[in-house]
């Protein structure tokens, strides 16, 4: 073999090998994004039936959600004076781009599934010691600034701080949530889940792609305390929850986030959901939760006097 064919064969064999173990292009995800919308988490009983709306049918609800949002800032500024007004809420004035008339898409309702009789009799507990608060502990996570719904999947809108900034590695993707600015990595190496016993705040994340969609199975939940998240915690039970995601790009600037949940300790059958998520300028600011928070224990000792009644001594 001649010198110059020699290194011919070489160079091709070294490419080949290159080109094998180059990492396969798949969507980037990276960048902000924001999930608030007009859409509702479940379909109201008005829209029974109606899967979608028609663009026209679309343009009126948003009309009738910002509507709303008018009414809403009125009310709170003559009867509420210790909660946000309109100007902190982020309430989404569009509707998904696939103009669904809910986030849930399974049961075919658009409702969630009832509750478990044991998981329905934990959450009366719970969203009593809610009402009655003996200590910090009592409260939800979210009054603890301890986890949010927004940031524990599935990830559903909530009323302000909408904002994910996706940052995408070979071998991870980030999600850094700005409601109380938890970080959650779906790592995307290959590795298995992580021992049950390790229980984390926002679950154990492994991704892989199916093409250009993104699917993360997530579960080792730890027991943030509460069903279907208005009790302060998770939608489901540590032990049992699973949670699959699905992320796509519809176009440039929209994210297309599907979910189903999976947890018979609490619901009586799984449900799905889906929204679209919108590209945002940014950036993300930080969320200052508790920091010179005087709020818990003025809460705590209100419930108290409350209690006491009026006229009560101090």
């Amino acid at each position: 073999m001649t010198h110059s064919l020699r290194r011919t064969v070489i160079v091709t064999i070294a490419t080949l090998c290159a080109t094998a173990q180059a990492p396969a292009q798949h969507a980037d995800l990276s960048g902000i994004w924001n999930s608030a919308t007009a859409t509702p988490l479940e379909r109201p009983a008005r829209l029974k039936g109606k899967l979608f709306f028609t663009p026209q049918e679309a343009a009126d609800f948003e009309r009738r959600a910002a509507a709303r949002n008018v009414e809403s800032e009125s009310e709170s500024r003559s009867q509420n004076v210790g909660t946000y007004n309109t100007a902190w809420r982020e309430f989404g004035l569009k509707i998904v781009k696939t103009l669904r008339t809910s986030i849930v898409t399974d049961p075919p309702d658009g409702r969630i599934p009832p509750l478990t009789p044991a998981a329905a009799a934990e959450k009366r507990r719970r969203m009593d010691l809610l009402r009655h608060p003996n200590s910090s502990k009592d409260l939800g996570l979210q009054d603890q600034c301890v986890s949010f719904t927004t940031a524990v999947p599935p990830m559903i809108p909530y009323s302000y701080n909408s904002n994910y900034q996706f940052i995408q590695t070979a071998h991870e993707l980030v999600i850094q949530v700005e409601m109380i600015h938890d970080s959650r990595i779906i790592r995307l190496d290959g590795r298995p889940h992580l021992p049950s016993n390790v229980r984390l705040w926002l679950g154990d994340s492994i991704g892989h792609w199916e093409g250009a969609t993104l699917v993360v199975d997530t579960a080792n939940f730890n027991d943030g305390p509460g069903y279907f998240g208005d009790a302060g915690g998770m939608f489901g039970t540590d032990r049992n929850l699973h949670v699959v995601e699905r992320f796509n790009l519809l176009d440039a600037t929209t994210l297309l986030y599907s979910f189903e949940v999976d947890d018979p300790t609490a619901y009586t059958r799984p449900w799905k959901g889906e929204l679209t998520m919108a590209r945002a300028a940014g950036p993300i600011y930080e969320y200052a939760c508790h920091e010179g928070n005087y709020a818990l224990p003025n809460l705590l000792n209100a419930f108290r006097a409350g209690e006491r009644g009026p006229g009560a001594n101090r």
